[in-house]
């Protein structure tokens, strides 16, 4: 019996759209989901024809981007989630390779046509809201350990996300490397279950951030 025909081109497909995807991934991080998609297409080494037979339009390239960021962080919570030994170990692990994290919010800040789709797409809603329930579940692990403080929840751990994730206003890439290792190694001393000033308010749950 013949190979079937259609492998080699279903291969082909799958390997460009990985190509896109990641070269859109470099270019939306530096220059914002704006960029032609000529660009995106010349910097993923295809054809502008293939990107919009791949993505019709750019509401649709974001959105991949967007799962396939999300995916990647949900994949890494659970994989630390196994591999450590704590959940408090895990937790940092977590927030310590949170960059893949980085270009979604970003988007959602710079684009408000990006923050439509990452808020209303159901598949993304998904991502998030399963990317939530890891999180919550390693805070309350780790405060059962003893390791977390008492007053954080998963809502809070979220917003740390996003604090940390913000571009940083500095020209220099090593400064802002720097500086976020900094504010990182602050965060996690922050989150130390250790005497310290007692936060106002309530602990932010995960639906406190949908």
């Amino acid at each position: 019996m013949s190979a079937d025909p259609q492998t080699p081109l279903r291969a082909d497909a799958r390997r460009n759209r990985d190509q896109i995807i990641a070269a859109a991934r470099v270019i939306f991080a530096e220059h914002g989901p704006e960029v032609p998609m000529e660009e995106i297409a010349r910097s993923a080494g295809v054809g502008v024809g293939t990107l919009y037979r791949r993505f019709p339009d750019r509401d649709a390239l974001v959105r991949a981007v967007a799962v396939d960021n999300f995916a990647r962080v949900l994949e890494d919570a659970r994989a630390a989630a196994e591999a450590e030994p704590t959940a408090w170990a895990a937790l940092v692990r977590l927030l310590h390779g949170s960059v893949d994290l980085q270009l979604s919010i970003q988007l959602a800040m710079v684009s408000m046509k990006a923050y439509e789709i990452l808020r209303e797409d159901p598949v993304i809603s998904d991502l998030r809201r399963s990317l939530l329930i890891e999180v919550e579940s390693l805070v309350r692990a780790a405060q059962e350990d003893g390791h977390l403080r008492k007053d954080i929840g998963a809502g809070d751990v979220a917003m740390l996300f996003a604090v940390l994730l913000r571009r940083l206003p500095a020209r220099n890439p090593e400064i802002v490397e720097i500086s976020t290792a900094r504010c990182l190694t602050i965060m996690i001393d922050g989150l130390r279950a250790q005497p310290g000033t007692p936060l106002p308010g309530r602990p932010l749950g995960r639906d406190d951030v949908h």
